[in-house]
């Protein structure tokens, strides 16, 4: 039976399901995978571990690593090249070993987009507003605009990073699409459809990213949290009738890019699917 070790590298990740939607989806394609949490939290040591630990996955001959925060910049100069996607965005989450060199890819924006077209086929991308510009939120500005969103709002805690995403996306494409805007309310005025990327609405960080009178029912609404799967925003948007999708949608799509970068293999959507939605009810 083929082995494969793949590990994950961040902070604060004990609740990852990485591992057991990797593990379980190999096993089916007779695959015998070990995928190994490798948690930040877990010494007193933050990014400055970095590059050693990049350097052991070489040489203990990890297959792949996904990486999350805070790493998915500080990885870049550390990996032998990079996707055209990891590229454009700025930011590595999954890193792929070819013979004795490390490649970083980004599947942020695939997995939200795989899940935002099967979740929300008919959404109108007219006006955006994407609550959020750090690593996530950068993905989604990428892949929103590729699926055709004529105006994109950005909006950030850190004005200046809002302001560099915007930047960076009218660069790559058609410029004057992707604004920074500080003002919530003015943005979603006339929007079409809301993304919230930021951490507000997960477990340990309760709460609405803006106020619920903002939404209005004819608002989609596609949200990357998923624990819980069904935040406060999506229980505010769910009441007034907006179309939604829940962070697991997101999640799952970048489990299936993730494992076909790993294995080589096709996998079974539905199937990492269903064990996602067990393992989270």
């Amino acid at each position: 039976m083929r082995k494969v070790l793949l590990g994950l590298i961040g902070a604060g990740i004990q609740r990852s399901l990485a591992p057991a939607l990797q593990e379980e989806e190999a096993r089916h394609h007779g695959i015998r995978v070990h995928y190994q949490l490798i948690d930040l939290d877990g010494s007193s040591r933050g990014v400055e571990a970095l590059p050693g630990l990049i350097e052991a996955a070489r040489i203990m001959g990890f297959a792949g690593l996904n990486i999350t925060h805070p790493c998915k910049q500080s990885v870049i100069p550390l990996l032998d090249s990079l996707s055209e996607e990891a590229r454009s965005i700025g930011a590595v989450n999954t890193v792929i070993r070819a013979g004795d060199r490390l490649i970083g890819h980004n599947t942020d924006g695939w997995g939200w987009s795989w899940g935002f077209r099967r979740a929300l086929p008919q959404a109108d991308l007219g006006r955006v507003v994407l609550l959020g510009a750090g690593g996530a939120g950068s993905a989604i500005a990428y892949e929103v605009l590729r699926l055709g969103a004529a105006k994109l709002l950005i909006l950030d805690p850190d004005a200046s990073r809002a302001s560099a995403l915007a930047e960076r996306m009218n660069s790559i494409h058609e410029a004057g699409r992707a604004s920074a805007v500080g003002d919530i309310a003015a943005a979603m005025e006339g929007a079409t459809g809301l993304i919230h990327a930021t951490p507000t609405g997960m477990d340990k960080l309760p709460g609405l990213p803006l106020p619920a009178s903002l939404l209005r029912p004819e608002l989609w609404v596609s949200e990357i949290v998923y624990f819980p799967l069904e935040t406060e925003l999506l229980k505010a948007a769910g009441r007034i009738g907006c179309a939604t999708a829940d962070g697991g949608h997101m999640s799952v799509g970048q489990a299936l890019r993730g494992f076909k970068l790993f294995t080589g293999r096709e996998p079974d959507a539905a199937r990492m699917d269903a064990h996602f939605r067990r393992l989270v009810s």
